[in-house]
Parts: structure tokens; sequence; C-alpha cells
């Protein structure tokens, strides 16, 4: 296509807020429209632990403060919602029934967090964790002594635990699968992770969730598998999150788990892209892994402003993320499905880290307190160095060292 004069980006997440970055930060200087609609664009790791325990504000976690797009020339539609996409005659719709001209179209629409359709999943006791919004319900409810049941293990329902935990909520962890995100962590540190809730007094009981009652004052909770009924005054629903695609599937775009994008995150309407937790990456015709993080969000932001600029792609990288529970921070890079598992340090004795090692080359690492560990584990698989397993499980070897090979 033709150089676009004026792109337009939809989401104020850290995906779209990072396609308009990396377009200033490349040169592009035709006009750009962030539209998001929201109240501020903030970021939304802090929302279950810093924001929701009252240590951060809205200010402290704008993804950039409000002087920031005046000077970068990005004009800011907050509270706006997009209606429709009209691709074909370069026409963004908004509520209220303005337009808004598009040479190219960003959608940076994320995704809502899941409800699953049961019985009293939509009580006014039920929560969920996506907005700020949704922090500042929860928040306003939860003092300490407050009985919180939450569904689910995952990142965002650990993080919820720990934090109302930590605010002296008496909290009630539900989860099926026992350890919840063992692929993701591997198995045994997915284990002493979930395991750390209950050492840490957090209740967890190993269950699914049947339906949710109302009962006096509160909530009763059916769970499967023969186990007791939890009565809380409060539900968090942390069960996953469903792609927002119903912007660009009344626009004509290809859907399946997501809006169907290339690897320059192009849609099957050449005028739009997509980018983050909304969309579905195929390669040949086959849909890769969905990342739902925030650097993964972040990437997809400047690979976008890559492909409406004509410019090279971002060098491909081993996927990051972190999280935070229980006052310890754990950080994760590549793959830690299978492969041999390598422990550095003592495992459950922070700081530690683990590595995955496939044919001697390392695929994935997670750490405990020690992010230098995963800083050099993903050097090693981004250059798939050949290592030691002996001298990468020793502590007291320099893991630049390995880097040489």
């Amino acid at each position: 296509m033709d150089a676009a004069r004026k792109v337009v980006i939809v989401g104020g997440g850290i995906g779209g807020v990072s396609a308009a970055s990396a377009l200033r930060a490349r040169g592009y200087d035709g006009e750009l429209v962030l539209v998001d609609d929201a109240q501020f664009p903030v970021d939304r790791p802090p929302l279950s632990k810093e924001y929701l325990a009252g240590i951060r504000s809205r200010d402290d976690i704008a993804l950039e403060q409000r002087e920031w797009y005046a000077e970068h020339d990005v004009r800011l539609l907050s509270g706006t919602r997009v209606t429709a996409l009209r691709p074909g005659e370069g026409v963004v719709e908004t509520d209220g029934g303005a337009t808004i001209g598009a040479d190219r179209v960003v959608l940076a629409t994320g995704g809502q967090a899941a409800r699953p359709p049961m019985p009293g999943a939509d009580s006014d006791r039920v929560h969920v964790l996506r907005t700020v919004d949704d922090a500042d319900r929860l928040r306003s409810v939860v003092s300490s002594g407050t009985r919180v049941l939450v569904i689910g293990a995952g990142l965002v329902g650990a993080e919820v635990s720990s934090t109302l935990h930590g605010l002296g909520a008496e909290v009630t962890l539900v989860e099926p699968v026992s350890p919840p995100l063992a692929s993701v962590f591997g198995e045994p540190v997915a284990r002493w992770l979930h395991e750390l809730h209950r050492a840490r007094g957090v209740r967890v009981l190993g269950a699914g969730l049947d339906r949710l009652d109302p009962v006096g004052d509160g909530i009763r909770a059916r769970l499967t598998g023969g186990s007791t009924d939890v009565v809380a005054e409060r539900v968090v629903l942390a069960v996953g999150m469903v792609p927002e695609t119903s912007l660009g599937a009344a626009a004509g775009l290809d859907t399946g788990r997501g809006i169907v994008v290339d690897e320059g995150q192009v849609t099957s309407n050449p005028a739009v892209l997509a980018i983050g937790d909304a969309t579905e990456v195929r390669r040949d015709g086959v849909s890769q892994p969905r990342a739902e993080h925030w650097e993964a969000a972040r990437l997809d932001g400047e690979r976008a402003a890559a492909t409406i600029l004509g410019a090279p792609q971002p060098a491909p990288t081993a996927s990051w993320f972190w999280t935070d529970r229980h006052g310890l921070h754990v950080e994760v890079v590549g793959d830690l499905s299978g492969g041999h598992l390598v422990v550095r340090g003592e495992l459950g004795e922070p700081p530690f880290s683990a590595f995955a090692i496939r044919d001697g080359v390392v695929v994935g690492a997670v750490s405990v307190e020690d992010a230098k560990a995963v800083r050099a584990a993903r050097r090693l698989i981004d250059r798939s160095i050949r290592v030691d397993p002996g001298a990468l499980g020793d502590p007291a070897t320099d893991l630049r060292r390995l880097l040489r090979g």
C-alpha cells in the first residue's frame, strides 16, 4: 500500500501506545490518532498488584503522562468508543456519530475477562479484574476479614489472591488443575509456587466451580469433585480472557481465536492491522500459540509500526513475562513445557532459577528473585548457544561466560 498519511489506533493498552510510540520513533510524520474507551491509557499489570493494593494511583500507572501525547503529536481521544470500521471508505465511526478518516487502522482492542455461562456468575458480588474500574470496584468492597473466593489460579488469580491476602482478606483459592501453569513455569517450580499460597495463609482447594448461589449477605460457591461448598462475601472470577473481535468481525475481517493476522500484524484487509490479545497469528495458514503477555503486545505494536512504514521488522526474540506474588518476583522466558530441567540454586529457597534444555540448548528459564538469570537465558535462547548443564546449574558460574559458547 501507499504510505499512510493518517493512522488511527483503536485501543489504549500497551499494544496501542507502543504502536504510536514506534511510529513516531521510526520517523512517521503523518497524522496519528489514538482512540481509547477508558478514561486514560494505563498499564494493566499493576491492576492485580500495586494498584489493587492501593500502593499506586491511576497517575502512577499511566503508560505515558499526558504531556507525552502532545509532545509526540498524538491526538488522544479518551473515553471514546469506536462503533464501526469502514475500511473500504477509510472511515472509523465513534459513539455519538462522529467519524475519523484513516488510511490505516490498527486494532488494539484487547479482550474481556471471561465469565463462565453458569448460574450466579452475573451477581453483583462476583468480580472480574481486567480494567481500572474493575480494580476500583473490587478494592472498595474488600477490607481486613472480608471473605473472598478466587476462582482460577492462573497469573491473575494468583496475583489477586496474594494482594487481597496482603490486605487482610480471608482468601480461598479454587483451582482444578494441580499444579496450575506447569507448562509455563515447569512442573517443579509451578508446584512450589502454587503451594506458596497455602504456606502464606491462603486456603487452597483443588476443585472446579459448578454454580454460584446467593445466600444471606454472601454467595455460596458449589464446587465440583465432592469438595465442600464455600460461602464468601465476594467472588473473583480469574478464568481467562475472551478476545475482543466484534469490531473487526463486523468490518468483515477474518476471525478465529482472534482477529486473524500475519506476522506483520496485517489482517485480511490490508488497510487494517491488529495487535495484542485480540489477535490470532497464522503462519502459512497455521495458527501460532497465543502469548497473552505485556511484552508480546508491546512487540506487536512495534511490528505493526514497521509494517505501516515498510521498515524492517524487529528481530525475533524469546517470549518473556513476569509475575509477583507474596512478595516474590518471578520471571519466565522461552518454553518450559518440556526438556531437561536444570535448577540453579536450591528450588524453594529464593533466589533460584531453573532452565529447560533440549539437545544441549537452553529453550526456557524461570527465576524467582533472580532476574539476571532470565536476562542471560534469553540471550542463550536467542543465540541457540550450547551449554554445559553442570556449569549452568552451578550458582558460582558467571552466566555471561556461557554466552561466549
